[in-house]
């Protein structure tokens, strides 16, 4: 099976989000979305809250909270969503709903009904790398994340910082000023990878 999976970044404060489910796996999956964007628009529906999820969303007021089962009116307004319910007949339902509205949907551990995957994510300020194993296997993607996390210093914000107040100095047009920073983004790689030759 070839990798078409296509890759992008969604800004969660502009697409509404809605979570299914607010047991451990709900948990997990809202911790997920907050920690990608404190100020997601994100909506929770579940039979029943636990208290870890509770405390999550406490935190994060513009987060809505329905304590009930899910209703086909949950998803009014709502571009993607997550469900995380464990309940293989409710999942098919909100499979089957969400298709009709054309809404993406990710049901936890059920790539098959899955329109997207939760990415694996190293964060360094504004560089962000998501990491997915085209839903075969979320414990490599966390060894990568943990692998990429040390070999991107916590300074690499810092740099690229540093490369845009540059480019916003440059003189030229776009294809030389891509042609500028290439070639300096280059020089940092060699000055690293000759570095780390050093006894």
């Amino acid at each position: 099976m070839s990798n078409n999976l296509f890759p992008i970044f969604v800004k969660l404060d502009q697409v509404g989000t809605l979570l299914v489910g607010g047991g451990k796996v709900g948990l997990e999956k809202a911790n997920a979305v907050l920690a990608n964007d404190p100020s997601a628009r994100l909506t929770v529906v579940a039979s029943a809250v636990s208290p870890d999820l509770q405390a999550l969303l406490a935190a994060h007021p513009q987060v809505s909270v329905f304590e009930r089962p899910f209703a086909p009116e949950d998803l009014d307004g709502k571009q993607l969503v997550i469900c995380a319910t464990g309940d293989a007949t409710v999942n098919e339902v909100i499979r089957g709903e969400c298709r009709r509205r054309g809404i993406l949907l990710n049901v936890a551990d059920t790539p098959d009904l899955c329109d997207f995957y939760l990415s694996s994510v190293v964060r360094k300020g504004n560089l962000k790398i998501a990491i997915s194993t085209n839903g075969k296997s979320p414990t490599m993607a966390k060894r990568l994340r943990e692998l990429f996390s040390e070999i991107f210093p916590d300074e690499t914000d810092d740099l690229l910082l540093r490369l845009n107040a540059l480019r916003d100095r440059m003189k030229g047009d776009l294809p030389e000023k891509i042609r500028q920073l290439d070639n300096l983004t280059r020089s940092l790689l060699e000055s690293r990878n000759t570095s780390d030759d050093l006894p």
